[in-house]
């Protein structure tokens, strides 16, 4: 009986959130439409707005946390748990990962799509000094290159190109390039054209000698990734042990193993080992991870 009641009342708070989320989603979206006009514009004002504007992404967030909360919740309560200090934290901590999981899954891909971008850096310097010393000019190089490149960088430099038709400078055109997709041999890239532009000199060689700095970079953080591989894997080995050790005796001796899921402690102690774990993760994954 207590179980229906905490399930009704659970349904009608969460039709409540779904409502106004939906509601404010709809407003904001109408609002959105008259400010802005096309998806470059606000994509440059939010990279993430590519793949979900910020209302969607909102509404995206409160319905994962009610649901998954919700889940948690019916699950615990029809298997008898009905301790309030039990239920309503874990509920309460999965409802959490269900706001953060949508946020996470699109910084995501919005690193992903800046590590993809990164990556063409290097064809991308190469094929400009390549095309300025057969005597092209860098906007004619750079419409050379986007037809060859695939992916986030063929998207980007046709931006570019539009905005330089549009009466954009070049340099300019870059420059918002780079506040799009942050990237330091992209920054590296930007200042050369800039400099060059009001100082004259030969784009060509500065592209050639930047080109070699690249590659350089990328062999060095290859390496860096190899030497740094181990101590990745301990983070995760480490973090994932206690979990393998308590499946593993569950297994062997459930009667022994019962109490941790069966009373207010255990699920204190559980919570406590989740949270130092986690803590601990983070500080090894911070040692390892070197930034270049």
């Amino acid at each position: 009986m207590i179980f229906l009641v905490y399930l009704l009342v659970f349904g009608a708070v969460a039709l409540v959130i779904y409502s106004f989320a939906g509601l404010a989603n709809s407003i904001s979206l109408e609002k959105v439409e008259l400010d802005i006009k096309s998806k470059e514009l606000q994509s440059f004002a939010n990279p993430m707005n590519r793949y979900i504007s910020d209302q969607r992404l909102i509404q995206l967030r409160v319905s994962s946390a009610v649901v998954l909360g919700g889940l948690f919740a019916g699950i615990l309560l029809f298997a008898s748990v009905t301790s309030p200090f039990i239920w309503m934290p874990i509920s309460g901590g999965m409802g959490f990962v269900g706001w953060m999981a949508p946020l996470w899954y699109y910084n995501w891909k919005l690193k992903d799509r800046r590590n993809k971008f990164e990556s063409r850096i290097l064809d991308l310097t190469m094929g400009l000094a390549n095309g300025l010393r057969s005597g092209q000019a860098l906007p004619q190089g750079l419409e050379a290159i986007a037809r060859r490149l695939e992916g986030p960088i063929q998207e980007e430099l046709m931006v570019v190109l539009r905005e330089y038709r549009f009466g954009l400078e070049l340099a300019d055109a870059l420059e918002r390039m780079y506040q799009r997709m942050p990237c330091e041999d992209l920054r590296l890239l930007v200042t050369s054209v800039r400099l060059t532009a009001q100082s004259g000199g030969s784009m060509a060689e500065v592209l050639t000698r930047m080109t070699e700095m690249i590659r350089g970079r990328t062999e060095f953080q290859g390496k860096l990734q190899t030497l740094t591989a181990q101590g990745r894997f301990e983070a995760i080995a480490i973090s994932a042990a206690p979990a393998v050790a308590f499946v593993i005796l569950y297994l062997v001796d459930t009667e022994l193993m019962a109490p941790m899921l069966r009373t207010t402690v255990g699920w204190a102690a559980l919570g406590a080992v989740v949270l130092l774990e986690t803590i601990g993760f983070y500080i090894i994954n911070k040692i390892v991870t070197i930034e270049v």
